[in-house]
């Protein structure tokens, strides 16, 4: 799917999300520990991306990576786009 241009938007008190133009697979997931903030994580129920900017704790997530710089804009209150390339 990438490159992909999303929308990312406040959700909850902790996190922003985004929603993909579809499901991703499940195959091969397992259960992870170690939740943070900044975590990028793929919350299966909805089929969205979900980035973590304070502690977290729920069901239905498959961590897909953490961000190591750029985090301060998950900060930023408000809707804005959001592009997601390989590197």
């Amino acid at each position: 799917m990438l490159p992909l241009k999303l929308t990312i938007s406040d959700f909850g008190h902790n996190e922003k999300i985004a929603y993909l133009p579809r499901k991703l697979t499940e195959e091969g997931i397992g259960a992870f520990g170690n939740e943070q903030a900044y975590d990028l994580c793929y919350y299966t129920p909805w089929g969205n991306l979900a980035m973590f900017y304070a502690d977290y704790r729920h069901p239905g997530l498959i961590r897909l990576g953490r961000f190591d710089k750029g985090a301060e804009a998950l900060h930023v209150e408000g809707e804005f786009p959001l592009r997601i390339e390989a590197i």
